[in-house]
Parts: C-alpha cells; structure tokens; sequence
C-alpha cells in the first residue's frame, strides 16, 4: 500500500477520539477501592493522588487521580468528622471517581466523594489486627506485669517539644503542693499522624539504650483533639510499648475509645493532666503510708515501753524485797559469825596466854646471854676499825697523795702539770707535777 493510499490520523485527533469513546462508554460514576499511595497536594489547594492496588506488596494498579480544592475541603473535613484523621498517604479509601481521559493530561479519575466509613472499617479491621498478632505473642499485657517503682522519680517523657499536653504534664509535676521532686528527660517525637509510629519507636529505643536511668516512660499528647489517633493503633508501635522493659504509661488525650496503644500500656490516663496527677498521687500515697506507719510505730512503741516500765517496776520492787531479805539474812549471819569469831578467838587468846608466858621466861635468860656476847663483838671490831682509821698513819710519819679526788695506787696514770694533793698530820698541800719518773 503507498504511503497516498494509507489514512493517517493526527495525534490530537487519536486522543479525542479515545476521550469521545471513554466519555460514552464511562458515562456514570464508580465506587472504586484503592490505597493512596501518595497525597501530592499542591499550592493551589488542588490534590493529585497516587492510586494503586497491591498483591502481596506488589503494585499490581496504578492511576493518578484528581481532587479538586473545594471537593478536597469538603472530602478532607467529612473524612476528619467521621474517622477523626485527614487524608493521608498509605490509607485504603473508598472512593467515588469519574473516569476522565484529557488530550493533554491523559487518563485520571477524577474522585467525586470518598466514604469515610469504610476507611473506619479498615482502621477497625487494622485495630483488631494489631490485638490478634499481639495476642498470638503473648505481648498484650506483659508490659503490665513489669514491676511498678516504688517512687517513679526518674521519668522519661515522649512528646513534642511545643505540645500543651507536655506544658500541662510539667507544670501538675513541678507545682504539686508537697513539693516532691521529679526528675525528667525529654525525648522529642511526633506523637499524631503518620510519622508518629516511627518516630516514638525511635524515642524508646533511645530510652532503652540507657534503661537503668529512668522507672518509667510517659507519652503525651496534649490538646483532646480525636485527630491522627491511628497510629496508637499500628502494630509495630503497640508491639514497641508492650515489649518495653520499664512500665510505658500514656496520656495521650482523648475521649473514644482507648487505642491499642493504651490498653497494652500498663497505665492510661485520659489527658497528660491526669497523668501526672497520678504520679503525684503514688508519692502523696507513699508519703501518708510512711506516716501512718511512723504514727502506729510511735504509739507501739509508746504503750511497750509502758508495759515494759509496768514490768520493770514491778521487777525492781520484787528485787529490792528479795535483796533486802538477803541483806538482814546476811546481817544475822555475819553478827553469829562475828560472836563466835570473838568467842573462839577469846578462848584461844587466853589458852595461848599462858604458853607465851613460859616461852618468855624461858628465853629471856638465853637471850640476855645472847646480847652480851654481841656486844662484846662489837667492842672488838670498834677496836679494829679505829685502830685502821688513815690518821692512826699519818701520825706515823705517812701521807696520802690524791688526783682528782681518789688516791694514787699503783694504777694510776699520772701526768705532768696534774694537780695534786697530799694530805698529812698537819694539813692538806696542793701541788703541780712538773715531772714524773717510775721506779725501776
């Protein structure tokens, strides 16, 4: 066939004839099932969402689709009424579209209307998939079975770093009336929507890394409003609190019903408010336990005392009787010993009298006897002594030389220039020795 011979359509001819045959054959609209993979809002307040189907969580569809400003408003705040989230990525929607074909933009649908209700389904159905999974892994109430602090003094927070509900949590705590200290950490994290699941996964493995500084974990979330409370319900992050090591509890302020999150948790209060009033609660309890107990000890200790003091008297009185008794026994024996000492002593006293009296008479001639003769040898050495007295020699004619006080024998040792002294019948005569020669 020549090239003159074959029908040749122009582009724009081909796509509106696609758009003729789409528009007559699409001529309703449709309920279509889908997962918006992506949001893709614009400035100008139009949406172009990624819509796609996935197997085994594999693509198998894809379209994009188009919302347009004011149907987006309306969608986005009837969505937001009914399952208390907005739009998002990754949810499954229940969509109303019309089947569009554009020459120059291609093949969208255009969503007319999306059914809030059937995406509360899925979050239904996501919530008790979460408590399935978690039942078959025994985690619904094992943070619940950790061990509770006797004080929970050490407290780590996750929240937001601007949340009311955090401005709230601080100021119940440092403004308590009993003035007990509390001593917080803050890990930062976002707490609603959909960057909430990892980001308070992340905070608790922080938290975990140095688990020995704290008691507990807090997750707060201030403000009561009922929006991006889904991801309390997602699997990983319930896994996450449930598993914890340290009791996890929540205050994440709202009022439907609880989150999985909370019932896992192993305490849940309905606002941070709330939750740091039971923490100064645990303290306050404490306190007035710890008073009560010092108060009974007091009065126990009191009324024992009293019986024991009762006792004691009681035993003091006895003794004193028993000792006094002893006493007038031990008198009583003490005078009969002491007459029979005098007696028996008095009758040997005058038994031996007679016996010193013999032994006297028998000895005082002996002893007489005994006496002169001593006497007579004292005469003798008096005799001897005086009679050796050095002045007895010096009358002789002899002398007494001394150095330094003691007599020269033939020892001593002598020197030239010594002082000297020698004493005679007549007197004492000092001297210098100017030479010393020894005898042969």
């Amino acid at each position: 066939m020549s090239q003159s011979e074959k029908q040749i359509f122009s582009l724009k001819q081909v796509v509106q004839s696609i758009q003729k045959t789409i528009e007559d054959r699409y001529t309703t609209n449709y309920w279509v099932k889908a997962e918006m993979h992506k949001m893709n809002r614009y400035p100008s307040g139009h949406a172009f969402p990624e819509l796609v189907q996935k197997d085994n969580g594999k693509i198998v569809a894809q379209i994009t689709g188009t919302i347009w400003k004011q149907q987006l408003e309306r969608i986005n705040d009837a969505f937001i009424n009914v399952v208390k989230e907005p739009l998002q990525d990754g949810k499954m929607l229940l969509l109303l579209v019309k089947i569009n074909y554009h020459p120059t933009f291609g093949l969208t649908l255009q969503i007319v209307d999306i059914d809030p209700s059937y995406s509360l389904g899925e979050l239904q159905r996501e919530r008790e998939e979460t408590l399935r999974k978690l039942e078959a892994l025994q985690l619904i109430n094992r943070n619940q079975y950790r061990e509770f602090p006797l004080l929970p003094k050490r407290i780590a927070i996750i929240s937001g770093d601007s949340s009311k509900g955090l401005s709230d949590f601080y100021q119940v705590l440092q403004e308590n009336p009993y003035n007990y200290y509390f001593e917080t950490s803050l890990f930062e994290a976002y707490v609603q929507g959909d960057l909430a699941v990892n980001s308070i996964c992340a905070a608790l493995k922080n938290i975990e890394e140095n688990i020995d500084q704290y008691d507990v974990v807090v997750i707060v979330r201030g403000g009561g409003a009922e929006v991006g409370m889904t991801c309390y319900n997602h699997f990983e992050l319930c896994k996450a609190i449930a598993s914890f090591p340290i009791p996890v509890l929540t205050g994440i302020g709202h009022s439907t019903n609880l989150t999985v999150a909370e019932m896992v948790a192993y305490r849940n209060a309905i606002t941070p408010t709330k939750l740091a009033e039971f923490l100064v609660l645990t303290f306050r309890e404490f306190d007035l336990e710890v008073t009560q107990l010092a108060t009974k000890i007091f009065h126990s200790s009191e009324y024992l005392l009293s019986l024991k003091n009762q006792k004691l008297i009681a035993l003091a009185n006895g003794l004193s009787q028993v000792v006094q008794k002893r006493l007038q026994n031990a008198n009583e024996r003490f005078l009969s010993l002491q007459f029979q000492v005098q007696h028996q002593s008095s009758n040997h006293l005058t038994k031996h009298e007679q016996s010193i009296l013999n032994q006297e008479t028998r000895l005082k001639p002996q002893l007489q006897f005994f006496l002169e003769k001593e006497t007579q040898k004292l005469k003798q050495f008096e005799e001897k002594v005086h009679f050796l007295d050095p002045i007895h020699v010096l009358k002789r004619g002899y002398s007494i030389t001394r150095i330094n006080g003691k007599a020269i024998d033939e020892n001593a040792i002598i020197h030239v220039d010594a002082e000297i002294e020698t004493q005679t019948i007549q007197g004492t005569i000092s001297a210098k020795v100017t030479a010393v020669s020894k005898n042969a």
